[in-house]
């Protein structure tokens, strides 16, 4: 019986059959998978239904099968994959994509030539060696803080066995106060700063991973328990004495959970370390490690969440203290002002405040006000414990944002479990928020990387110095932001700038597909050949229309439009498809202009480069066709932004 996966779009042999006819107009080979085998075989179009054995080894002139083999990944989770393999002196990318065929699996493996005429001897193949490796180190490396990330940990690290190693997980304190009350670039800067912290206090062989917004992942391999503990220590007290120069006020504090590491995988060690992290962020700025396991009683209680209450009167505080001490620490204020000065202090290291309505300096509203001006109400949960009981009491505090509302007198009881749900409760929740924005972090960012190797490949192939792709971005980038200032036409949110940015590295993708005797041409093509260059606009939003298993992606939707509409012109003079105004995508439409500007200032192999004003003359003109009338506003507009950004990208280039 035919199996059927639930999910999984199924083809017909026929309906490949098709799909291989029109992927060898593509690349050089194209070969079907068999999962029962896990050999090469060549599907034989002109004899229907026939598998020609065709093994990979022979293809590949080796006696055993790749340890990297990405077909055997793709079979197992059906997930597409991308690779580079050399073969003599020739280089090859390959695409291992899995498909389900009359019930069956398959992986087909799609192989392209790179640049067959300049890969001739060893010392391009060395160069391009040199750019895979620089590749691997970027999809590895967060782009911010320079250490591992997140990917590195999961296809490298998780599942390693590890023996007599310390595992810690280092977490910024009250990280999102800084972003909230001093900016972003703020928390870009903690995040720099406590990266080089850790870097410089451990060995080569050791390992730091950026394993989620604020938190770094620490390996340090053969090191006994005292010798890890007092590491960790050393780390600790170096990110106390750090100072940031731009944010002298600015005083960094982090906590650490680590445990010895023993006959164990990765993954199982980090779990742990974060229930240790966990218990010393409910302190703050502490470090926690397995042997403190058995403290004193007097650090356990030190270690409780910590309750704020907040009531001028003493009656109700010692009231309040006497039900929740056996569970919680408790912190003590006697007004508003002096409950400002404690979550100032505490930060997140507060699990609740219990705030009273009325008292002197300034009342529980004003703490409330004051809460919500600076976005701690987000993450430290309020509840209301007041004789004031009106309806229009209890709705003021609803509005400014509370959890709960309790009116005098209570029964200790309720309030008690009032209190722990409230706790709990705010605990998944930014528990919830870390693990989504994790996700969101790793998907955001290895779409970048995998988007920047493709087509830094493409530029390899086409001869260009591998800075095209950047300009494209940072101009795109640049006219977009213009775009929403200059006009409120468009519907343009910031996080859309981001996604056509990102999508614009891919608006030549199809000239993989584009003979090199063409691409490369140093003088002027033929109308022939013209016309050839031209279908690399069709070739690529064929080759992403085919991704079946991310057509409902906005990124990949906006890379289509790109791909296929950056050469049409406002007058509907462009090409492939003759799109007028605004029928072309406005993505499209900016991604055109910035591959237009940056292609007359840069040096090709048929011309030398224009000036900055020249370039933007051409253009203005109509030399190099016809273009929204807004974009050109925008492009005069921020003529001197694209000279300064422009000149820095030379330099940069040439550093």
């Amino acid at each position: 019986m035919k199996k059927e996966i639930v999910g999984q779009k199924q083809y017909t042999m026929k309906q490949i059959e098709e799909k291989i006819k029109d992927y060898r107009e593509i690349f050089d080979v194209v070969r079907l998978i068999d999962k029962k085998r896990m050999e090469r075989m060549e599907l034989d179009c002109d004899n229907e239904d026939k598998l020609d054995p065709c093994p990979c080894y022979s293809f590949w002139k080796k006696n055993e099968q790749c340890a990297n083999c990405i077909s055997s990944k793709t079979m197992k989770d059906r997930v597409q994959r991308i690779k580079m393999e050399f073969s003599g002196f020739d280089a090859y990318q390959v695409i291992s994509r899995y498909y389900n065929i009359d019930g069956e699996d398959y992986v087909m493996e799609l192989v392209n030539r790179m640049d067959n005429h300049t890969i001739a001897d060893e010392e391009v193949r060395k160069k391009l060696e040199s750019k895979i490796v620089s590749y691997k180190e970027k999809m590895y490396s967060d782009a911010l803080t320079g250490v591992y990330n997140r990917r590195f940990y999961e296809e490298n690290v998780k599942n390693n066995m590890m023996k007599a190693a310390g595992v810690a997980m280092l977490d910024i304190d009250d990280f999102k106060l800084y972003n909230d009350s001093l900016g972003h670039m703020a928390g870009d800067m903690a995040l720099c700063a406590v990266a080089d912290v850790i870097k410089s206090s451990i060995r080569k062989s050791d390992m730091v991973i950026r394993y989620g917004g604020d938190e770094f992942l620490i390996i340090i391999h053969d090191v006994t328990e005292q010798e890890f503990g007092k590491k960790l220590k050393d780390i600790h007290e170096a990110i106390n004495r750090t100072v940031i120069p731009e944010l002298s006020k600015l005083q960094l504090q982090g906590s650490i959970g680590g445990i010895i590491c023993d006959d164990e995988t990765v993954m199982n060690a980090v779990l742990k370390a974060e229930s240790l992290l966990y218990i010393a962020k409910n302190r703050k700025n502490i470090v926690i490690t397995e042997k403190d396991g058995d403290i004193a009683d007097k650090e356990i209680d030190e270690i409780k969440q910590q309750i704020l209450i907040v009531d001028d009167s003493k009656i109700n505080r010692e009231i309040l203290a006497e039900m929740l001490n056996d569970d919680f620490r408790i912190i003590e204020a006697t007004d508003g002002i002096e409950a400002i000065e404690k979550i100032e202090q505490y930060g997140t290291g507060i699990a609740i405040v219990l705030l009273d309505i009325v008292m002197p300096n300034m009342d529980g509203y004003g703490v409330l006000n004051y809460m919500n001006k600076n976005h701690w109400i987000e993450d430290i949960p309020v509840i209301m414990i007041s004789g004031e009981d009106s309806e229009n009491c209890v709705r003021k505090a609803y509005e400014l944002g509370v959890s709960d509302y309790i009116s005098r007198p209570f029964d200790m009881k309720i309030v008690y479990q009032r209190v722990v749900n409230t706790i709990k409760l705010y605990t998944k929740q930014r528990r919830l928020i870390r693990m989504v924005t994790d996700q969101i972090y790793r998907r955001e960012n290895n779409n970048k990387i995998l988007i920047s190797i493709l087509s830094h490949i493409v530029e390899f192939r086409n001869g260009e110095s591998g800075s095209h792709v950047i300009h494209i971005n940072k101009l795109t980038d640049l006219l977009l932001k213009e775009l929403i200032v200059e006009t409120d036409k468009y519907t343009i949110s910031g996080s859309d700038i981001e996604l056509i940015s990102t999508a614009s590295a891919l608006h030549d993708i199809g000239k993989i597909g584009i003979a090199d005797e063409i691409l490369n041409k140093p003088g002027r093509l033929t109308d022939e050949e013209f016309e050839i260059m031209k279908t690399h606009t069709i070739i690529g939003s064929k080759m992403l229309d085919d991704i079946d298993a991310f057509k409902g992606e906005k990124l990949l939707k906006t890379a289509w439009q790109i791909c296929r509409w950056h050469h049409e012109r406002y007058d509907g003079k462009g090409y492939p498809d003759g799109l007028v105004g605004d029928e072309i995508p406005i993505s499209a439409q900016v991604v055109s202009v910035a591959d237009v500007y940056d292609a007359l200032t840069s040096d090709r192999v048929y011309k030398k480069a224009f000036s900055h004003e020249k370039a933007l003359e051409m253009i203005q003109n109509g030399e190099c066709g016809t273009f929204n009338p807004l974009l050109l506003q925008c492009m005069t507009e921020a003529q001197d932004k694209l000279k300064t950004m422009m000149e820095v990208a030379e330099k940069n280039k040439k550093e």
